[in-house]
């Protein structure tokens, strides 16, 4: 063995220099945190760190002996801070096991160094016991474990029918109920192993990564022998089915400065089943009679007696002509509805200005950026129906948030719904606008053409996080649900889901319209509505009444000057809440015990009261942000067990106001930073509350995909979704697939074969899941991320079943691309 003079000495310094680093992060850290009210682990790991180093660099053996007492410590510590958790162990313990491991390789030294004797045994057999450990625990980072197991494997699978297979995907989400179900069997658990790509098509559009905002978010449409894809940038492709060839094109040479993308796009086909929903009529009826109110939570609005509002300027054409009877509705970046003939790639001469219409005609003043479609059209029946995007933030009297339904024939307006103004039922009287800064409503909407009802998933009066210049009309319609009549836009009730909301809470999803089995061979219908407060509502869609349980609770009050507060908010206590728990200290995170201190640090430093903590002056914490719990993605749905499929993304936001005088000139704050919100006393900062190495501050998993009985109301499974091979600390791609769970955007696809595809995760594939136990079964790699929804169809042609994607990248990647990608089975041999 060596003896003291040995030339091996410098690593036992280079040991004990790693350990005095360590060490002394950890002490100055602890000691700030045990100021704040925090952890006092730190401060005592630390020390000990620091004096073991000590130790270890004079070549006492104490110093070993010193670090295993602590580490010893540390693992009943951590057990008894965050249980047994696999991600907060690993996140406590992992870094200390490496050390252990080479103070035991360096016992032998230290003894040596000592003058004692030095047997290598018994520390290379502990050395090689730690080894073993640590291995094993990294190698189970890139096992994916369920949150919540299924209790059941065998959930059963039923055949689609002869002749009840599905025919086309004609909506955004499938159907106007936003099911994203495909009755199809083709591709079924036993096969989808053997999928590989078909055929791969490009827009030729790649939404540039330069903080315009521009993002490939589409699911595209398929009818026939066509498939149609929009881009960012408001172009529109016809794809050939059976091998992604262009058909054709349009270019409706759109612009704006910020927030460019197409979720998708509007279909009509004249000669289909749409006709036969309700016409507009010619003249107002009388007022539709009031629904009882749901709850304090809830509340329904007779219809406003008709007004003499001035009529749309007449369209240019006549009635559909036989040249254009199957049409897709565009929305455009910059503010316009195009109706292009599916068939040839033309503008539908008949339908507004020779294909066009206006959406700022009556909006007032609407700056570059500041009002644009970026969610699909609603075709309901005769009409089509569109709200729109304000740039949030920016200003009060922002561009109005009315919802308007044009003719799909003509593009004439049928009716408007202000909701600042009742009496505006078409366009404004000359000289007036829709009124300004309204609640909007950005994301997909529903529609029941049984009950001639369309449901509005709406957001806030602007800005989003102060309230104190709103309306009573601003406060009754924001972050709600509005069921409007179809043939008039009438309100025929409404259920809010946030009161005076100051978080961005808008309602960001499409509602899910399903008939849930009551058990005694009936059905409710009822509509499902998902929200970034990580809430689950679930209502009658008839009457507005909640079905599952809600409750308003008491929540934080605030203090902010001008500002007022809602006493009380609902919580939906009969169906699961994902992902949204108060957090505590222990609930923070970091790859290595520092940058975890570091988020105590920074946690212990904001105020945090829950879901429903008040913006204030000081720093605060919100979680989950503005961003989700759940976003526009929507959910999915297995019709026949009455199970229903959420993703969701677990990002928390530090933010607090600053007062008008300490606002910078030219804050312009898009998703994070400081936004002006002029008009009011204050502007905003929002900040991601990540870790100094850009990991989010609270444990994973930080996105999951569950799965929902609506018949019980119970998470059935949760398993985390995504991994960190294309991101990583700092930036830098990890490269390898660590099943933490990233944050989820997108939308998922369930089909009857009891598979599940979704790709909104943070790396670069497409997965399919086992929809009884989330069990992933299959993955492809693509060429970049995507944020799109997986749609499905069968080529009436071949009779092969595809599954397809869209990828232009990932929300935090820069990698971009124009990709239409195609699977299939291969062709049997």
């Amino acid at each position: 063995m060596p003896t003291t003079n040995n030339k091996w000495t410098w690593l036992l310094w280079l040991l004990s220099a790693l350990m005095l680093v360590i060490g002394l992060t950890l002490g100055i850290g602890g000691a700030y945190l045990v100021t704040l009210g925090g952890s006092v682990y730190f401060l005592l790991m630390g020390l000990a760190l620091i004096v073991s180093a000590v130790l270890i660099f004079k070549g006492k053996p104490s110093g070993a002996w010193l670090f295993a007492l602590a580490f010893v410590l540390s693992i009943i510590w951590a057990v008894w801070d965050a249980g047994f958790t696999f991600w907060p162990l690993f996140s406590r313990l992992f870094t200390f096991g490496v050390l252990a491991f080479l103070v035991a390789l360096a016992y032998p030294l230290l003894k040596a160094r000592a003058g004692l004797v030095a047997r290598k045994g018994p520390s290379l057999s502990l050395a090689a016991v730690l080894a073993v450990a640590l291995i094993a625990a990294f190698g189970n980072t890139f096992i994916p474990t369920p949150i919540i197991s299924a209790d059941n494997d065998q959930v059963p699978v039923k055949p689609v029918e002869k002749g009840a297979e599905q025919k086309n995907w004609e909506s955004w989400g499938n159907t106007t109920a936003g099911d994203r179900f495909a009755a199809l069997d083709q591709i079924n658990k036993t096969n989808v192993s053997k999928l590989q790509v078909a055929w791969t098509a490009h827009t030729g559009d790649i939404p540039q990564s330069n903080g315009s905002g521009a993002e490939d978010q589409n699911t595209p449409l398929q009818v026939g022998d066509k498939l149609f894809v929009c881009t960012a940038y408001s172009k529109v492709i016809a794809l050939n089915v059976d091998d992604g060839k262009k058909l054709w094109s349009y270019d409706s040479n759109s612009t704006a400065p910020n927030w460019q993308r197409c979720r998708g796009l509007g279909y009509f086909d004249n000669s289909s089943n749409n006709s036969a929903a309700p016409q507009a009529p010619a003249a107002q009826p009388a007022a539709i009679p009031a629904a009882e109110p749901a709850t304090p939570a809830a509340a329904s609005e007779a219809a406003a007696p008709a007004t003499n509002a001035p009529q749309a300027p007449a369209a240019t054409g006549g009635t559909v002509s036989g040249t254009c009877e199957r049409r897709l509705f565009l929305p455009t970046i910059d503010a316009r509805l195009i109706a292009i003939n599916a068939d040839t790639g033309k503008p539908c001469a008949d339908f507004g200005d020779n294909g066009v219409v206006d959406l700022k005609v009556g909006m007032g003043e609407v700056k570059p950026g500041y009002y644009q479609q970026t969610s699909t059209p609603l075709v309901a029946g005769n009409v089509v129906v569109v709200g729109g995007r304000v740039a949030d933030n920016f200003s009060t009297g922002e561009p109005p948030g009315v919802v308007r339904a044009f003719d799909v024939h003509t593009g004439a307006l049928v009716w408007a719904w202000d909701p600042g103004n009742p009496n505006i039922t078409k366009l404004p009287p000359e000289g007036e606008t829709y009124t300004r800064g309204t609640p909007n409503v950005w994301s997909a909407m529903s529609y029941d053409p049984k009950l001639g009802l369309i449901y509005m998933p709406t957001g806030n009066a602007t800005p989003d996080f102060f309230g104190g210049t709103r309306t009573e009309l601003d406060d009754k319609y924001s972050s709600s649900v509005v069921a409007v009549d179809v043939a008039t836009g009438k309100v025929r009730w409404t259920f809010q889901t946030t009161h005076h909301d100051l978080w961005d809470f808008d309602l960001p999803s499409q509602p899910l319209l399903y008939d849930l089995p009551d058990g005694k061979g009936g059905s409710t219908p009822v509509l499902v509505q998902t929200s970034k407060q990580g809430m689950i509502f679930m209502l009658n869609r008839e009457t507005g009444q909640p079905v599952a349980k809600v409750e308003n609770r008491e929540v934080p009050q605030g203090n902010v000057p001008g500002e007022r507060y809602s006493k009380t908010q609902p919580f939906s206590v009969g169906m699961p809440n994902i992902g949204n728990q108060t957090l505590k200290e222990s609930d923070m995170w970091g790859a290595t015990p520092m940058d975890q201190l570091l988020c105590r640090i920074e946690f212990k430093g904001m105020r945090h009261q829950g879901v429903y903590t008040p913006p204030g002056l000081d720093r605060s914490l919100q979680f989950p942000g503005s961003l989700g719990g759940m976003n526009w993605g929507s959910v999915s749905v297995d019709p026949n067990n009455a199970i229903m499929f959420v993703n969701d993304m677990r990002l928390g936001l530090a933010n607090y106001m600053v007062p008008r005088a300490q606002v910078p000139t030219g804050a312009s704050g898009i998703e994070m930073g400081m936004v002006p919100m002029d008009g009011t006393p204050y502007g905003a900062v929002r900040e991601r509350f990540l870790s100094p190495l850009g990991i989010p501050c609270q444990k994973p998993p930080f996105g999951t995909m569950s799965a929902v009985n609506l018949k019980t109301g119970k998470i059935v499974w949760q398993v985390p979704v995504g991994t960190v091979k294309d991101t990583g600390p700092l930036g830098i791609k990890m490269r390898m697939p660590m099943e933490v769970g990233m944050p989820t955007l997108g939308a998922s696809l369930s089909t009857q074969s009891g598979l599940l595809f979704f790709a909104g995760t943070q790396d670069f594939y497409l997965r399919a899941f086992d929809t009884a136990t989330g069990k992933e079964i299959w993955k492809s790699r693509l060429p970049v991320g995507s944020q799109s929804g997986p749609m499905t169809y069968v080529s009436p042609k071949t009779g092969k079943q595809y599954i397809i994607i869209s990828a232009g990248g990932a929300r935090q990647s820069a990698e971009r691309g124009d990709y239409v990608i195609a699977y299939a089975l291969p062709d049997e041999k």
